[in-house]
């Protein structure tokens, strides 16, 4: 992001404080030149706190049903270790605090660089429910409908998309995510975010609906594949949701 575009008419007296606020010490890697606009909800449905504490949700299909594309026992292990031990930690992070109130959403949203604890397992937590919604056994290989036009008009085609997606899961150095996110101009952007970041996590400076995602954390693969990466996001487009993506792109 070019610093002139995103500080356009701010006074400078007020840029070193803006950009201390907004970035931290860690920034999205990103290959564009973004153009956002004002802040972007998520499209989804609210995940509430019951009585102060988060739960697992239903996973929707069975541990080995996204074989061979991922194994059942890295599913088995993802969900129940993983994911769960997300949730743990964050229901003891924001034990008696405001927070234990909140949408997972809105906790995710008001993520900073001093709360580490709350940050990254109400990330953890958030990410992973946002992936196994996104998966879909025997998923079909491409969108339709306005994503699929949406996609070639931001990237020029879907195997463009791809690509570039590829390139944003491969480049991500150590742990992290990538997305594919709809700024609030409409447009569609792709980039990574580190550890257990997401794009809801404004004021680290992230932005945009996210549309899908894809962890490239060591666990969601490594079982099967070892250190083949790139193998794995190639057949994640064999199991994606792509009724899912459409309504997380359409939804306002």
């Amino acid at each position: 992001m070019k610093k002139r575009n995103f500080l356009k008419g701010i006074g400078l007296a007020s840029v070193a404080l803006i950009s201390t606020r907004l970035f931290g010490n860690q920034r999205m890697e990103t290959n564009d030149n973004y153009d956002f606009i004002g802040e972007v909800p998520y499209a989804g449905d609210p995940i509430l706190p019951i009585n102060g504490k988060f739960s697992l949700p239903e996973l929707g299909f069975s541990y080995q049903a996204l074989e061979p594309n991922i194994d059942a026992r890295t599913m088995e292990i993802h969900y129940t270790k993983h994911h769960q031990g997300y949730v743990n930690n964050l229901n003891k992070a924001i034990e008696g605090k405001p927070a234990a109130s909140y949408s997972l959403e809105k906790i995710c949203s008001l993520a900073n660089n001093t709360d580490m604890a709350i940050r990254n397992n109400a990330g953890g937590h958030f990410n992973h429910t946002f992936f196994w919604e996104i998966l879909k056994p025997g998923g079909a290989n491409k969108p339709t409908g306005s994503l699929a036009t949406a996609i070639d008009n931001n990237f020029g085609s879907f195997d463009k998309f791809k690509e570039k997606f590829e390139q944003a899961a491969a480049k991500r150095f150590g742990s992290g995510w990538a997305w594919l996110v709809k700024g609030a101009n409409g447009k569609l952007y792709v980039y990574s975010t580190p550890n257990q970041d997401n794009p809801l996590m404004t004021k680290l400076g992230y932005k945009g609906v996210p549309i899908i995602g894809i962890d490239v954390w060591e666990h969601a693969y490594y079982l099967h594949y070892t250190n083949k990466r790139g193998e794995y996001v190639k057949n994640f487009w064999n199991i994606v949701n792509w009724d899912v993506a459409e309504k997380n792109y359409s939804k306002k």
